[in-house]
């Protein structure tokens, strides 16, 4: 039975990465990279920062790139050994239900964080776009781009967490 990540709010949140995750190495410019996507995942979320955006769900399209360096599953033809999309639109579907960002840049870094801690994946770049967000413009949005190799051992929002409960254990200074 192979582990599969599990399909609940992403690891970057939450501080601890899926049990049996694949860590894979860098990529550098000369490695083959098998590129997995995601491109028009639409669903309704609240996000911004203005106060018309904060008390009704809007449309938010992403779009996800992720690398591997060649993946296993080319000859093993194993889904368990390359990031099974499936299971990517799973966790983003919950990421539109449960996240508490404001900014498109933040969503995107957490669905970066996602794909590379929780997934393996190499390299990724995510575009998340808010359409017709004005009435003279098609789209506005942000496109990132990271990599394992630039990753922290531990995820982002781990030392924020630590800071937010310091001092907050019982019988603690």
């Amino acid at each position: 039975m192979t582990t599969r990540p599990d399909p609940g709010f992403p690891s970057a949140l939450a501080a601890a990465a899926v049990p049996g995750a694949r860590r894979v190495a860098a990529a550098d410019a000369t490695q083959t990279m098998d590129v997995i996507f995601i491109e028009g995942f639409t669903g309704q979320t609240v996000i911004g920062i203005h106060d018309s955006e904060l008390h009704r769900p809007q449309t938010i399209v992403v779009d996800l790139h992720a690398g591997l360096p060649r993946s296993k599953a080319c000859d093993t033809d194993q889904i368990a050994d390359t990031i099974d999309y499936g299971v990517v639109r799973e966790r983003l579907q919950v990421l539109y239900r449960e996240h508490k960002l404001t900014l498109l840049e933040s969503f995107a870094e957490t669905i970066a964080d996602m794909l590379i801690i929780d997934f393996g994946a190499a390299w990724v770049r995510v575009k998340v776009v808010k359409p017709r967000k004005f009435d003279d413009v098609a789209a506005v949005g942000v496109v990132i781009e990271r990599s394992a190799a630039a990753q922290p051992e531990t995820p982002r929002a781990a030392g924020v967490l630590r800071v937010i409960g310091a001092g907050m254990v019982p019988g603690g200074n």
